[in-house]
């Protein structure tokens, strides 16, 4: 019943935003009570907590499996990790734009939770890309902190705005935004 709750309240807080969803509505979504509810959850912020945590958990368990991979370049890392977001915006979308949009609805303390794990996230691709220069992979001018932002601020953007059934595929706009951001737009 916790996981119904919570991709109910996902779907509620995607379509509605996280105020104007009440504790009644999620548990009218699923016709059950309050007291259901309040068994899995103190509150409806514990459970947006637990909805951010569990997704960015997700994300940083597996892009840790793309950094371990031994036989990966750095390249093929960064490019498996831009897979990783859009396939995520595809295949939990909703998930996705709770956790960028209403992270601001978290009390203090669990923001900054929230953040330390983004943050980790971001880390770990900025020593990628740190790894990657020092390799000859990446351009030897390039600042690896700044490089993961834009990284990161291309490919997160697209929550907004890609259907995954619409005319591009994840795998065709994982394709092109690797190749942008690693080929550049400008033909040689």
């Amino acid at each position: 019943m916790k996981e119904k709750i919570t991709k109910a309240s996902i779907l509620l807080f995607e379509e509605k935003g996280f105020s104007e969803t009440s504790i009644q509505d999620i548990v009218e979504a699923l016709g059950v009570t309050k007291g259901t509810f309040y068994y899995y959850f103190n509150s409806k912020e514990q459970l947006l907590m637990e909805i951010h945590l569990d997704y960015i958990s997700d994300l940083l368990n597996r892009q840790q499996t793309i950094l371990e991979s031994s036989n990966l370049s750095n390249r093929k890392k960064l490019e498996g990790i831009i897979s990783l977001l859009i396939h995520d915006i595809q295949d939990k979308g909703p998930s996705g734009r709770v956790f960028f949009r209403e992270m601001r609805h978290l009390i203090e303390e669990n923001v900054k939770s929230i953040e330390k794990q983004r943050d980790l996230f971001r880390l770990h691709i900025e020593q990628l890309i740190t790894d990657g220069i020092a390799t000859g992979e990446f351009r030897k001018d390039l600042r690896a902190d700044i490089a993961a932002f834009g990284v990161l601020g291309i490919v997160n953007y697209s929550y907004n705005w890609f259907n995954p059934m619409g005319e591009i595929s994840a795998n065709e706009l994982s394709e092109l935004f690797s190749s942008m951001l690693l080929e550049g737009i400008v033909p040689r």
